[in-house]
């Protein structure tokens, strides 16, 4: 196939991107260089790649066929990078998307021992609920609470991890002890918006208890922790965030728990790339040493 890496770089950016100058802040170059090297590439292969419109840029059919083909190219192109960086130091911008609790709570106040050994390292966590598209390059390292099964991408379990349900002291001196799961269930809680959960594994207070009175909803766990610190109600929040606050108090751990997962998503395009690589063994290893942190009571 005719035309230079560099268009094709160019290419998988707006591809992922959908706008120019989306693109252009991906590559670092402005956006009228992109916009040339898109109608360059065009030019050679005798194709219309992208369907323009005040919205963005969108993938024609054309388009779609040389997406493969493309990443395969940048998957090559990442390996003989890997083979000639040898002793250079490891150096790039490395996204990762991880679940609110786990990107804020856990890898946050850590990421300052990774730049103490790879200061030319820059890492972005997107800390939010949702799923990231890794083929599209939202991020380059995704951490989900479920393996999606998607083509072309390396799943590792990262660890299992408990979750309770907790009240803080101050609202359990108001309403009194909680003795059993019925008096549990008949307490207001605080929770996700069911209709906006990006994944079934959040659906936690299905497991609790139906017909359950949720005072408080959020998207974002930190907002329900914060709830439930103020006395809002219950709630049903992992172990390894709950633990920081000495204020809460899980409820009947003995009898209510539940169980999930936490899985590092890289595209395989990706996972030999050094500073990738090396983002993703940070979190690995201190994951591992936490173990503790994740399953403990």
């Amino acid at each position: 196939m005719s035309g230079n890496w560099d268009d094709f770089r160019f290419f998988l950016a707006v591809a992922r991107a959908g706008t120019l100058t989306a693109a252009a802040q991906q590559t670092r170059t402005e956006h009228t260089t992109v916009s040339r090297r898109i109608h360059a590439l065009e030019r050679t292969l005798k194709r219309t790649l992208f369907h323009r419109s005040h919205l963005g840029y969108a993938l024609t059919e054309a388009g779609e066929k040389l997406l493969a083909t493309a990443e395969a190219m940048e998957g090559a192109y990442l390996g003989t990078r890997v083979a000639e960086d040898g002793a250079t130091p490891i150096a790039g911008t490395v996204r990762i998307g991880a679940p609110d609790g786990l990107g804020s709570v856990f890898l946050a106040p850590r990421l300052h021992l990774l730049a103490h050994h790879h200061p030319d390292i820059e890492v972005e966590i997107l800390a939010t609920s949702r799923l990231f598209s890794l083929s599209r390059r939202e991020a380059d390292i995704a951490i989900s609470v479920s393996s999606p099964e998607q083509p072309r991408l390396v799943s590792r379990r990262l660890t299992d991890y408990k979750l309770f349900v907790y009240a803080s002291k101050d609202y359990l001196a108001k309403t009194g002890g909680i003795s059993s799961e019925d008096v549990m269930r008949s307490h207001p809680f605080v929770g996700y918006i069911e209709d906006m959960l990006f994944a079934k594994e959040l659906n936690y207070l299905q497991e609790v208890g139906a017909d359950l009175t949720c005072r408080f909803r959020s998207t974002n766990l930190l907002a329900q922790l914060y709830a439930t610190l103020s006395g809002a109600g219950l709630c049903v929040l992992p172990n390894f965030i709950a633990s920081l606050h000495p204020n809460l108090v899980p409820i009947l751990p003995d009898k209510v728990h539940l169980r999930r997962s936490f899985y590092m998503l890289i595209h395989e395009d990706n996972r030999k790339a050094p500073h990738i690589r090396e983002v993703a063994s940070f979190i690995v290893r201190n994951v591992e040493a936490n173990k503790s942190l994740f399953m403990s009571t």
